[in-house]
């Protein structure tokens, strides 16, 4: 009986160990099971093959991750296709868009869904509008992780850029900029991922510089370059970003930075996988 009592004094007096989670985003790049020639699809879209889909579907086990965001994927059914529904839970906004964004959870894991963030798509009714953010938090050994998968407006991907695209960007921008700075008034662990079709280019650029001002925040991806689709000249400038924010900045592994490229190198391909690859990090929560 002391021994078995020792036993337990000394399992209580042990450190809880951290758990460790591997967080994702992808942009599939039209994802959906609609018909080829739907009105709602682009007339020049490569329709996907059922290959493509079992190629999307090894890719996506191989990814292997615990919180998955999505970005152009048409719902849970579409997501369905590369993913596991018996291990994942999918989360998608109430919109009808095609290229919607959302999350694929793992189901050993607690996940709640929030509100949309409704307010990054500023033309709900148009027949082309934009897409909403996606907030779920996720529970991990009792630690909350708020997250927010995003996909923003295209055509102001440089710094320099101008026109009505970048002035639907930069209100983008406050958008996240006003979640950023309510996470920090509740002292949540947070991370927005996704593809934020921006560059970014320093301190003092247009669309971070709001984001940074709001809350300081640690980009999982910053000071690499991006080798999906890669040629000679080597990789590219991110446009899809992980953004980590209140003490989920200090729970990145070091050098745990990932990006899967495809095997495939036919430049045909990109249309029938994605031109956008995986990118993950992996969380050490304590």
């Amino acid at each position: 009986m002391l021994r078995f009592l020792l036993a337990i004094a000394l399992l209580a007096a042990s450190p809880l160990q951290a758990a460790e989670i591997k967080l994702a985003t992808w942009n599939i790049a039209w994802l959906t099971l609609r018909p080829p020639h739907d009105r709602a699809l682009p007339r020049d879209l490569t329709p996907r093959q059922p290959e493509d889909f079992t190629r999307l579907a090894d890719y996506a086990r191989r990814l292997d991750a615990d919180v998955l965001a999505l970005q152009e994927v048409d719902g849970p059914e579409a997501a369905a296709r590369i993913l596991d529904p018996n291990d994942y839970r999918f989360f998608f906004p109430d919109e009808r868009d095609i290229q919607r964004t959302g999350f694929a959870v793992r189901r050993s894991l607690r996940a709640i869904r929030n509100a949309d963030l409704a307010e990054l798509d500023p033309i709900p009714n148009e027949r082309f509008s934009l897409r909403r953010g996606t907030d779920i938090t996720v529970e991990v050994e009792g630690r909350m992780l708020r997250l927010l998968s995003v996909h923003l407006k295209a055509g102001c991907r440089e710094a320099g850029d101008r026109g009505r695209e970048c002035d639907t960007l930069m209100g983008q921008s406050s958008v996240l900029a006003g979640w950023i700075a309510a996470r920090r008034r509740e002292g949540a662990a947070f991370a927005i991922l996704g593809d934020f079709n921006r560059r970014a280019t320093g301190a003092n650029d247009a669309f971070f510089a709001p984001l940074a001002a709001a809350a300081p925040l640690l980009r999982a991806n910053e000071g690499v370059s991006n080798p999906c689709w890669s040629d000679a000249r080597g990789g590219r400038p991110f446009i899809e970003h992980i953004l980590l924010g209140g003490p989920a900045r200090d729970w990145v592994q070091a050098n745990s930075l990932r990006v899967m490229v495809y095997a495939e190198r036919d430049p045909a391909m990109r249309d029938r996988l994605s031109d956008h690859c995986p990118i993950s990090v992996r969380l050490r929560i304590n």
